[in-house]
């Protein structure tokens, strides 16, 4: 695994910070809130959930050598605006790795379940990363840079509050909600990095793993209801240039029985793998 270099802290004026910041309440507790302006559809967005939800691991952990290695959610219902209490127990503190299970509540009732593995680097006995790199376009050609995608309105017909945070460059596959001709994949991607400077630490890389539209939107005309059941991110390395564009890329190659899978990968800008990401959702 590529070693991770310390991050400064999120600077406190940037929405994203804002909207994710935790309060400790002592005893492995801390508040949060929903803000609307990350709503999707009819609730908030999940990677908005789980970023506010490590935030509380992070800092009950409270060591910067130990980062977030693997974060694996279920969400049990959406939040509605207003507070959450964020419960984080640390089940284990080994020499290198320490093992936690965080539950986000509101109202009296679990939203999400958690558990997060937050490690420190080791020596390393072997090294090397074969991972494919940036994706190429169909025709064979490398993807553009950031600067010769224009931003465009993907879905105009809805209105999506959380897309304000984002800057968002489409690359790869069909639009969403565009008939077409023959069997389209559901495969999509593009560059993708928050609306205000934000350093893409892991809080930000797992709002990013579910903040791009849904590959299986390439293959339909109307728009499909896609409740994430389970989240996973697995944090492999942060940008080189923190402030920079990231390459996302996700598709979904089953849809089965009422429920999808997606796999995800989030890369810097120079083709280093920062993230990989796995959810089942409910096709409704």
């Amino acid at each position: 695994m590529s070693a991770m270099t310390a991050s400064t802290d999120p600077p406190a004026s940037t929405r994203f910070a804002i909207d994710t910041a935790v309060t400790p309440l002592g005893d492995g507790r801390y508040r949060g809130r929903m803000d609307p302006s990350w709503w999707i559809i009819a609730g908030p967005n999940g990677g908005y959930v789980a970023a506010v939800l490590l935030r509380a691991v992070i800092a009950e952990v409270d060591d910067p050598a130990r980062r977030p290695r693997s974060l694996t959610l279920h969400y049990l219902r959406p939040p509605v605006e207003g507070e959450v209490d964020v419960e984080v127990v640390v089940e284990r503190s080994g020499r290198t790795v320490t093992n936690v299970s965080a539950r986000m509540h509101q109202d009296g009732r679990t939203l999400v379940l958690a558990l997060v593995a937050l490690a420190s680097d080791r020596d390393e006995v072997i090294a090397f990363d074969e991972t494919p790199g940036l994706p190429t376009l169909d025709d064979g050609a490398a993807v553009p840079p950031p600067t010769d995608v224009p931003v465009t309105e993907v879905d105009p017909d809805r209105d999506v509050p959380m897309r304000q945070h984002y800057d968002l460059r489409w690359v790869l596959g069909d639009l969403p909600f565009r008939p077409g001709e023959g069997a389209r994949r559901a495969r999509t991607g593009g560059w993708l990095r928050p609306a205000e400077p934000e350093p893409v630490d892991e809080v930000v890389l797992v709002a990013m793993a579910d903040a791009w539209m849904p590959p299986i939107f390439c293959r339909v005309e109307q728009p499909l209801a896609v409740p994430t059941i389970d989240l996973t991110v697995h944090f492999r390395a942060r940008p080189a240039d923190p402030l920079d564009h990231c390459f996302v890329e996700f598709d979904s190659p089953v849809a089965r029985d009422g429920y999808l899978v997606e796999h995800g990968r989030i890369l810097g800008a120079d083709g280093r793998l920062l993230a990989e990401s796995r959810q089942l959702a409910v096709v409704a």
